[in-house]
């Protein structure tokens, strides 16, 4: 994009700005000599490096109060070959300014066409921006099912739904969907459905009697002979365990509340301790948290769930069972383009992994129920944390999940202590905070939702939050998308902005955005209903579906509209625009563009 200015009356940008960089800047030549005349009351603006502008009008003096200062500000930028790193402080005191938009393509609007949902301009919301950045992901169940109470978890803050694979069968879920895409056209917001994979079950055979009792201390065996057990042994239907186990590993059963040690494995036996007795039942679970365990990630259940979930237009696949970066693959190869995966972090083997597996997947869960069995009560907690910051600095979005407010399936209130877990996972900038039972078979299901909306809200209002929840440094990647996402932060910390608008089609831009944690909403508006349905799992962003764009001016105008209609903005309002230019082309995200809303945008297009 060339630089304007208006030459036949010089301008003090033009002299200052041209002189400090030609001056202090190697490498870069005089931009004034290459620039385009405007015409009076037209913008005009010098491109550094395709990056960053400058922007000023014909008819009014130089900003900032003149030469000195532009040319400090130019001196500001930071520009290394290879590494383009950019202090948009350069542009923060300027008139007018900048936008990220992604590349379009014609493709994602098919798609988007083809789902069967709009696509138009006049995709219009009936209910108010959430006010918050962190969302809630609401799991369906029994007692969420009826479309009815479906709308009340949505209007109490539920931004996205969990269909569980492990519950219910497909009548049932596909009922839910199609009550959640019925919902999506009422309140004209794009809503996310995340179905989770059951996973592969290790469990124990059946007893004599249906049950028996481990004594304490004492020894107790796990074999492959299928008859049923008694208080000396059971049969573990998993030949590949028997392979794997060394003496002196552990052996979990029914959620933790029996553990075994490993005294001696052999291929067709394993005789344990017991460092904890009890009540042992037909088929409980077993966890192996010592070992990796040899067996895939999908089951045959879970590929013909994962079938129908694509079928049915799931926007996310959460896998269970994730211990290595190999386990997605499979997966990724099954759900095609247009779907997201999301690998549930549940095993302490994957942990070994994390940096692999969030690479490979689209998004995090942190899966605190078998991670809980699989290790020590206070081992969690620190294990969270570092598994959302690896999310975050890896820009994926992260899900805190299980037991957030557990108490609620029988109270209407939580425990103090569920509060304080809920509110330290939006304080450590979790994408999402997830309910379980508690809208699934609770007997508080939408005050569940409530009150983890108002947790959340209340945490976001702490003056404290945006400082806590940049703790983490997330540096640019050294790209041009990455750094101009990282100065959309710096500009919206500097200039009141009332929104940061951003044009995407895969959402790749406004996951860039969302990793600096700004704290301007975030408007993404994208050609693919798709895209803005995953986006609302996204910390921060608020998607809209609407038509694509052909023009810097038609990008300019639709984010202009979209902001006032969707109530990010009124009459004197800035926005910042993030895009890419030319459109349609991928991975070209290269301009910030700052614009004033005049507040009659929408009257001026009809509504």
């Amino acid at each position: 994009m060339p630089g304007r200015f208006p030459l036949i009356h010089r301008h003090t940008v033009d002299q200052f700005t041209g002189g400090g960089l030609v001056a202090f800047e190697p490498g870069v030549a005089d931009p004034v000599r290459q620039a385009i005349a405007a015409e009076p009351r037209e913008p005009h603006q010098l491109d550094i490096l395709c990056v960053v502008a400058m922007l000023q009008v014909a008819h009014q003096s130089a900003e900032c109060s003149g030469r000195n200062r532009i040319v400090k500000l130019v001196n500001r930028t930071g520009i290394w070959a290879g590494r383009i790193r950019i202090h948009v402080k350069l542009i923060l005191e300027l008139k007018s300014g900048c936008v990220i938009a992604e590349e379009m393509t014609k493709s994602d609007l098919k798609r988007a066409d083809e789902s069967g949902a709009s696509t138009d301009d006049d995709f219009r919301g009936q209910v108010d921006p959430r006010g918050r950045k962190v969302k809630i992901l609401a799991t369906i169940g029994p007692a969420s099912r009826p479309p009815e109470m479906l709308r009340k978890l949505f209007r109490a803050g539920a931004d996205a739904f969990r269909v569980n694979m492990s519950h219910g069968d497909h009548s049932d879920h596909e009922a839910s969907i199609k009550a959640i895409r019925a919902m999506e056209k009422e309140f004209g917001r794009p809503i996310a459905i995340l179905a989770d994979l059951q996973g592969p079950k290790l469990r124990v055979g059946t007893f004599k009697d249906g049950s028996a009792v481990i004594r304490h201390s004492g020894h107790f065996t796990l074999d492959r002979n299928p008859a049923p057990g008694d208080e000396n042994r059971v049969c573990l239907p998993h030949p590949e365990l028997f392979g794997i186990l060394e003496k002196g590993q552990r052996l979990l059963i029914n959620d933790g509340k029996i553990k075994l040690k490993v005294i001696k494995a052999s291929d067709d036996e394993i005789l344990c301790s017991a460092e904890v007795g009890g009540v042992i039942s037909d088929r409980k679970g077993v966890n192996v948290p010592d070992a990796e365990v040899p067996i895939p990630a999908l089951t045959d259940k879970d590929r013909k769930d994962l079938a129908f979930a694509v079928q049915h237009g799931a926007d996310w696949i959460a896998l269970s069972f994730v211990q290595r970066p190999d386990d997605l693959a499979e997966a990724r190869k099954l759900i095609g383009p247009g779907t997201a995966l999301c690998a549930k972090i549940e095993k302490p083997m994957a942990v070994h992994r994390l940096d692999e597996i969030i690479e490979m997947s689209d998004g995090i869960m942190v899966a605190r129920g078998d991670l809980g069995v699989e290790l020590e009560p206070q081992e969690v907690p620190p294990l969270q944390k570092k598994i959302v910051n690896a999310a975050r600095g890896a820009g994926k979005p992260v899900i805190v999940a299980t037991q957030m407010l557990e108490s609620m399936i029988e109270s209407p209130m939580p425990t103090r202590a569920e509060v304080s877990d809920v509110a330290n996972a939006v304080y450590d900038g979790a994408d999402a905070v997830m309910l379980s039972a508690e809208s699934a078979a609770g007997e508080w299901p939408e005050e569940s939702v409530a009150m983890m909306d108002k947790i959340a809200d209340q945490v976001e209002h702490d003056e404290a939050y945006l400082e806590r929840v940049r703790f983490l440094d997330t540096p640019p990647d050294a790209t041009t998308a990455d750094a101009l996402a990282h100065s959309c932060m710096t500009i919206a910390d500097t200039v009141a902005i009332s929104a940061i608008t951003v044009f995407t089609s895969s959402g790749s831009t406004a996951r860039r955005v969302a990793r600096e944690r700004p704290d301007t909403p975030m408007l993404v508006l994208t050609p693919s209903v798709r895209t803005a349905r995953r986006v609302a799992l996204l910390w921060g962003a608020h998607a809209v579906a609407t038509k694509d764009i052909g023009s810097f001016e038609e990008m300019i105008a639709k984010g202009k509209r979209m902001a006032l209609r969707h109530g990010f903005g009124q009459a004197g309002s800035k926005l910042i625009a993030l895009a890419g230019v030319p459109f349609g082309t991928p991975g070209s995200t290269n301009l910030l563009h700052i614009v004033t809303l005049r507040g009659d945008e929408l009257e001026k297009h009809g509504g």
